[in-house]
């Protein structure tokens, strides 16, 4: 059977997606000076469910106020204001006012935490970014009584997500986030049960996913950006990732999105710094598009649940074939969605081959 960008996708969750196009996440840093969703999000979130797309992933909302990815971040962290919460809940509204789902990303950035927001942030272990500049300080190792409240954290954000009309979340474990610094034996060098061998480096995502499920249900989407490799010598490899798609086909996980890179080697952004560690996986294929597109179809082959390929995609053939080749389930558009809100429906009309070349124009 012929798969395109057309077809609708149901999640285990019972969440329907109409069409196989997604906004992946794209911080915004549009928050108020204490954190919260506003207008701006309102706006944005609207334009982008008029344009068609079948997904929307928030902007990456933060569960710890102590430890941002920057200080325009939305944070759930505590108890709720009926302003923070009609704010949030505006936002959801918004998002799904064209009739497509959202879900919202949470995450919390660890040792990528800006100086400017924290000079001591929390992490796995005291291992600094190696980044020139000084923009990060030195993180502190997390006790494990900190462990198990970021854990809480984590649950506790799921909840109000959906208590404020979202449709599920997407626990945010690559990009060298503190999750994927968790995974990561690079930045990663407890002693403890949350360190060492990759089943205890893999705990806290495991343990936040139980939280979350037990704080929202079985019938809420819970999904997971896992990292495909770090592409740094010692860090998270692909097939780490593979026994951890094991691990989370296991805990019912309902979509995979497929990513890689971090600050220190920021694939995810199509940029590729001396020294990294690609692993060749059907060579042949690298020469596509899509940065992970190997990589995702790899995980495919593994994974209980559909996946979702972001970076790179730009061609309406490229999606297609992704979908049809069996490399992907979903396809995660970003930065095309900037220059151009109204490309899913373009391309799913048939008006529209490709995203605009902004980078040219």
């Amino acid at each position: 059977m012929t798969i395109s960008i057309k077809d609708s996708l149901t999640l285990r969750s019972g969440l329907v997606i109409p069409n196989r196009l997604v906004k992946a996440a794209m911080t915004e840093g549009l928050a108020s000076a204490n954190n919260q969703a506003n207008e701006a999000h309102v706006n944005l979130y609207r334009r982008w469910s008029e344009g068609g797309i079948g997904l929307q992933i928030t902007g990456n909302v933060q569960v710890d106020r102590r430890n941002l990815e920057r200080p325009g971040n939305v944070v759930i962290e505590g108890d709720q204001s009926n302003e923070a919460r009609a704010a949030l809940a505006a936002m959801a509204e918004a998002a799904k006012s064209a009739g497509s789902p959202v879900i919202m990303q949470i995450s919390h950035a660890g040792r990528q935490t800006p100086k400017s927001v924290n000079e001591r942030p929390s992490a796995p272990s005291a291992i600094k970014l190696e980044m020139p500049g000084g923009q990060f300080g030195t993180p502190r190792a997390m006790s494990e009584k900190e462990v198990r409240e970021t854990i809480g954290k984590f649950a506790h954000t799921a909840r109000v997500a959906r208590e404020t009309g979202y449709d599920g979340i997407q626990i945010h474990a690559a990009h060298g986030y503190l999750i994927s610094q968790f995974l990561s034996p690079k930045s990663n060098q407890r002693e403890d049960e949350w360190g060492g061998p990759l089943e205890n480096r893999a705990r806290f995502l495991v343990e936040t996913l139980r939280a979350c499920r037990l704080a929202t249900g079985a019938d809420f989407t819970i999904s997971v950006k896992l990292n495909s490799a770090d592409f740094q010598k010692g860090g998270f490899t692909h097939e780490g990732c593979l026994v951890v798609i094991d691990m989370l086909n296991r805990e019912g996980v309902d979509m995979i999105e497929v990513s890689g890179g971090t600050y220190e080697q920021p694939k995810m952004a199509g940029i590729e710094l001396p020294g990294a560690e690609i692993e060749k996986i059907r060579e042949s294929t690298r020469a596509r598009e899509a940065y992970f597109a190997a990589y995702a179809r790899s995980v495919k082959s593994r994974a209980a649940m559909p996946v979702m390929s972001t970076g790179g995609f730009r061609t309406l053939s490229a999606m297609n074939a992704a979908l049809e080749d069996g490399e992907a389930d979903l396809i995660g558009l970003a930065r095309p969605l900037c220059a151009n809100p109204d490309l899913p429906r373009e391309l799913l009309a048939g008006t529209r081959s490709e995203a605009r070349k902004w980078e040219t124009s």
